[in-house]
């Protein structure tokens, strides 16, 4: 085999032993703990580090001041900066998160991100748009958090069709509340439209969350989060989701939206090829120092990262994706684990493929300080700016 280069003694999630990974053309040819190559340009010896692909962000609300919900065709530009600007925080791709507004604005999100879509190529240097995560408006008044309660609307097929539009196709996750429609009718259609249905900001019960996950929900959006609470004789959505195999849930690891040991409980309850997977739920200030800015028609103040309403209601973070990783590893989780949760399991859950030949080798190399007892990370081939 004749390839560009090779990276030796790497751990990579799921495999036992250090492994050795061909490159050629931009791809990964092979991954094995020995390979047999012909000619090599250029070795890159990991020591032992771990090696991953880049992360997956399935929801994130906006950037660099530019809040996804408030897109227009003038802002292809700045969403094409924030691309760039996630690439730089360690991110391969995500779903812009469009958050409860007005059906027009919704649609004129859509329209824009659509035509983004069509025109984005396979660059290196750019995190990827994978998708469109729709977080509402079929959300349960009581448990809305910020979400604004004169946009929610009932969930029907008809209303989901209006908030659809022509753009089905781009749409890979809607949250919703599932109780809000005790028929299942509307997740056997958005299913049947190749939609991942997510269960939350919902007060179903462990009876109406099974039912939902028999019906083709399989994802739960920041567990703990604008649900009920763990109850020993009531588990609820949360609790019927993690004993579940077939479903995924999204976990926000700032610190502020769940208690570590709250973390520490689903961890024990799940592994790294199923079960949780990290998101930032970055609002658009990430990439801007704290402070306060505008949110719809309210401002957030945003505080060490924690963005809050004026009257205290927690509404995201601007934290990158990648500090929950760190973040769990200071709290004593596995790094390995750790890793897969915002790498591998995001990939799987929207059905992509995780590290494996054939798949592009933007690659993150993760490094443990022993001495400073901090998690680094860098991408492969470019300035250890990270480490």
């Amino acid at each position: 085999m004749t390839v560009i280069q090779q990276i030796i003694n790497a751990r990579i999630v799921g495999h036992q032993s250090l492994q050795q990974v061909a490159i050629e053309k931009g791809k990964i040819e092979a991954i094995a703990p020995k390979l047999n190559l012909a000619e090599t340009t250029e070795t890159i010896d990991l020591g032992g580090d771990w090696l991953s692909l880049g992360g997956v962000d399935l929801q994130i609300n906006g950037g660099l001041g530019l809040a996804f919900p408030d897109l227009e065709l003038k802002d292809l530009p700045k969403l094409k900066q924030i691309c760039n600007f996630l690439w730089q925080q360690g991110i391969d791709g995500f779903l812009p998160t469009i958050v409860t507004t007005a059906v027009d604005k919704i649609q004129r999100s859509l329209a824009t991100i659509a035509q983004f879509m069509a025109t984005q190529e396979d660059k290196e240097n750019t995190a990827k748009v994978l998708g469109v995560h729709l977080e509402g408006p079929f959300l349960n008044y009581r448990k809305r958090g910020a979400h604004p309660e004169q946009y929610l609307l009932p969930l029907t097929i008809e209303n989901i069709q209006r908030v659809l539009g022509d753009y089905t196709h781009i749409v890979k996750i809607i949250t919703l509340a599932s109780e809000l429609d005790s028929s299942g009718a509307t997740l056997t259609y958005l299913r049947d439209k190749n939609i991942i249905v997510s269960l939350g900001h919902s007060l179903a019960t462990a009876t109406q969350a099974q039912q939902a996950f028999n019906q083709g929900a399989s994802m739960v959006t920041h567990a703990f989060n604008a649900m009920p609470s763990l109850h020993h004789r009531q588990p609820g959505l949360l609790g019927e989701a993690i004993v579940n195999s077939s479903v995924y849930c999204g976990l926000i690891a700032d610190g502020n939206h769940v208690c570590p040991t709250m973390l520490e409980i689903i961890l024990k309850a799940s592994n790294y090829d199923r079960g949780v997977f990290l998101v930032s739920d970055a609002l658009s200030p990430i990439g801007l120092p704290d402070g306060v800015y505008p949110w719809d028609e309210r401002k957030i103040t945003v505080t060490d990262g924690t963005a809050r309403l004026p009257d205290g209601t927690l509404s995201g973070t601007t934290l990158p994706l990648l500090i929950g990783v760190k973040n769990l590893v200071r709290w004593g989780c596995d790094l390995e684990k750790a890793i897969a949760m915002a790498t591998e399991s995001p990939r799987k859950a929207i059905n992509l493929s995780g590290i494996g030949v054939g798949q592009p080798a933007n690659l993150l190399r993760w490094h443990w300080d022993e001495k400073q007892q901090k998690l680094f990370w860098s991408r492969v081939n470019q300035s250890r700016n990270n480490y």
